[in-house]
């Protein structure tokens, strides 16, 4: 199939970009030291586009594909693709994804504010969302290898057959 092809090479493309930058961050004046004797690595900037850049994508992304995956389904609850219930998958993932990220929310509020390096202080309400992202991303991360364990055992198509 030709969308799951250009689907592959775009995956893969992102994940060497991350790669890449990631490998760029801790080796290219990650030791850079400010006045205080604290780190200040040089391409921090760099890395905090890529996450904005990734965060909106993955946003843009998760809302196509449920409004994708309902005009597809078209309203039927049965509905499925190669023994996958493609209604019930769509339902699950957004239920998470916001569960994951109020979970997140939760867990970090009253967080102080914090100041950088520079002087630049951000305030605490910033610091807690930041904080409930990655626990939505730890959650999400974890969630996905699941579900790639659940699909590389055909669990899921048993399930569904019967």
């Amino acid at each position: 199939m030709k969308l799951e092809k250009i689907s592959n090479n775009v995956l893969y493309v992102v994940c060497a970009i991350i790669v890449l930058c990631f490998l760029a961050f801790m080796f290219i004046g990650y030791d850079n030291y400010d006045e205080a004797g604290r780190v200040a690595p040089k391409l921090t900037g760099m890395l905090l586009f890529l996450q904005y850049a990734l965060g909106i994508v993955t946003f843009i992304l998760m809302i196509w594909s449920v409004i994708r995956g309902a005009k597809n389904s078209g309203g039927s609850d049965e509905k499925t693709t190669k023994g996958v219930p493609g209604k019930k998958v769509i339902l699950f993932t957004s239920v998470v994804t916001i569960l994951a990220f109020v979970l997140g929310l939760v867990f970090n509020l009253g967080e102080d504010a914090f100041t950088t390096s520079s002087g630049v202080t951000t305030s605490g309400t910033m610091v807690t969302v930041v904080d409930a992202f990655m626990w939505s991303i730890y959650i999400l991360f974890f969630v996905a290898v699941c579900a790639v364990v659940l699909s590389a055992t055909g669990l899921m198509t048993k399930f569904t057959k019967k």
